[in-house]
């Protein structure tokens, strides 16, 4: 499946990172994705705020005993996981340096601060999801606590809740004490990128976000952004 350059959005201030067109930009993009991934989720995003148009190759985590298991595709990816990023013979794993290869490649619109200090805590941030929350609530953490170590389903969503919660709790302490519409200003960032599909998840497993009302808050505006929203689990082909 080919993705198309999101149009450009009606709010003008931020027409560049709702997915506007993008000068030099390679169709030979191919990244290998799951609806419920929230690495994949954070390379959709990044994509579609790029402006690139990007093939997808779809890899059940579930189905067949995990798809990504498969010799086809640990050929890519020797770890099993996604999501994968194929680029004119390039191959690359891990969403945060997917995402600043893109970054790299493609420079604007910007996704991390012109100003290194800035930069250094968007990282930070993105860091604290993508290190600390994400791994330790991933599907194959949850599998092994419900099929090696024998945990009833409440146990394992206690426990994803209370990783997800404390997690987020110090996500919301990071922020600067300036309030922006997203995380470190008026344009989002890789730290947006992050928030966003932890959001989802933490949603998904009736985690309780009373303590982040501030992340609740650009949850809600990026979700309004057609380059959030196409990301979505649920706008992907293989959520059917």
């Amino acid at each position: 499946m080919l993705t198309k350059p999101i149009g450009n959005s009606e709010d003008r201030s931020l027409r560049d990172f709702a997915g506007g067109s993008v000068k030099g930009l390679c169709p030979v993009l191919k990244l290998h994705s799951y609806f419920r991934s929230s690495a994949s989720y954070r390379c959709r995003i990044a994509l579609n705020l790029k402006g690139l148009p990007y093939e997808m190759a779809f890899v059940h985590l579930v189905k067949d005993g995990g798809q990504q298991h498969a010799p086809t595709y640990r050929a890519l990816n020797p770890q099993a996981l996604l999501p994968t990023l194929e680029h004119e013979g390039r191959v690359l794993t891990q969403s945060l340096a997917i995402i600043e290869y893109l970054e790299e490649v493609w420079p604007e619109p910007r996704l991390l601060p012109g100003d290194a200090e800035m930069r250094a805590k968007v990282r930070a941030f993105a860091l604290a999801i993508a290190c600390d929350v994400g791994p330790v609530n991933n599907l194959r953490v949850l599998r092994y606590l419900k099929r090696g170590m024998g945990q009833e389903q409440a146990a394992i969503d206690t426990w994803y809740r209370h990783w997800a919660q404390s997690g987020l709790a110090a996500c919301e302490a990071l922020l600067p004490a300036a309030e922006h519409r997203f995380c470190f200003g008026e344009q989002p960032t890789l730290a947006d990128i992050c928030l966003i599909p932890q959001m989802y998840n933490a949603r998904r497993f009736n985690s309780d976000l009373s303590a982040v009302p501030r992340l609740v808050a650009i949850d809600e505006k990026a979700l309004a952004l057609p380059a959030f929203a196409k990301a979505a689990p649920e706008a992907q082909p293989d959520a059917a």
